[in-house]
């Protein structure tokens, strides 16, 4: 029996206003995106003065200046359907692509319009998912993470169980089905859950919110927002007037 497809949690965007970010790198690629006022990006060495977006692979080291406007961040897993499209868009030695105008942004994401908003952004990529339905034991695992992710004790055993499989063959199959692996869906889904915990509620600390979704502890949770998006979470803490999570 085939269900329909589940939400694919393999993209987090942002939204920041006035966002100056220091030099670093992550595993993510991501896509910046300004709705109004163009900004300055240093890119793998190379100022970019005065464009209105880009996007770059995973590793590459980057800042962005934009006291003025307003700046769309998108991370997206690079081993997705999504990430794996994006990477077929790069040339062979392409480190990062830097859209000077709304319109080499529309032509780029095939959007419906010339303005940079990042709801047509996010429709383009979506368009290009495989349209395939899930297996419903895989929909039935992503349903379990959905409910479950907060859980610190959950293994690959525990997925095995659910759907009577083995590990390896489960492991298979929702790779085969989402693009991506059973870890990193539950580690997108646990970070993505923090980041809006962080902002959206001032009155729990870093270590409430590493415990509430399923992390270890504060460390396990810094490493893994470090590695995956560049920036700890106490970025976010102390930033939270200015960022929030579509």
């Amino acid at each position: 029996m085939i269900q329909p497809q589940v939400n694919n949690p393999f993209i987090l965007a942002l939204i920041a206003r006035n966002l100056t970010v220091e030099i670093h790198h992550h595993s993510a690629y991501q896509i910046v995106l300004s709705n109004d006022t163009p900004f300055d990006s240093t890119i793998n060495g190379v100022k970019h003065e005065s464009i209105h977006g880009f996007l770059i692979r995973p590793h590459i080291s980057h800042f962005c200046v934009s006291e003025k406007g307003t700046l769309n961040v998108l991370n997206i897993e690079p081993y997705s359907y999504i990430g794996l499209e994006l990477a077929d868009r790069f040339q062979a030695d392409e480190r990062y692509v830097v859209f000077e105008t709304p319109a080499v942004s529309k032509a780029f994401f095939q959007t419906s319009t010339d303005t940079l908003d990042v709801g047509n952004v996010l429709e383009a990529l979506q368009a290009n998912v495989p349209s395939a339905a899930y297996d419903e034991r895989v929909a039935k695992i992503a349903d379990y993470i959905k409910e479950n992710y907060f859980r610190a004790d959950i293994t690959p055993q525990t997925f095995s169980d659910i759907v009577f499989l083995s590990p390896s063959r489960l492991a298979s199959l929702f790779k085969q089905q989402t693009g991506s692996s059973l870890s990193k869906y539950l580690l997108w889904t646990r970070l993505r859950q923090a980041i809006y915990l962080i902002l959206s509620d001032e009155s729990r600390t870093l270590t409430d919110v590493a415990y509430d979704t399923g992390f270890y502890d504060l460390p396990q949770f810094n490493k893994y927002m470090y590695e995956m998006f560049g920036m700890p979470p106490k970025a976010l803490k102390h930033n939270s007037d200015l960022i929030r999570i579509y």
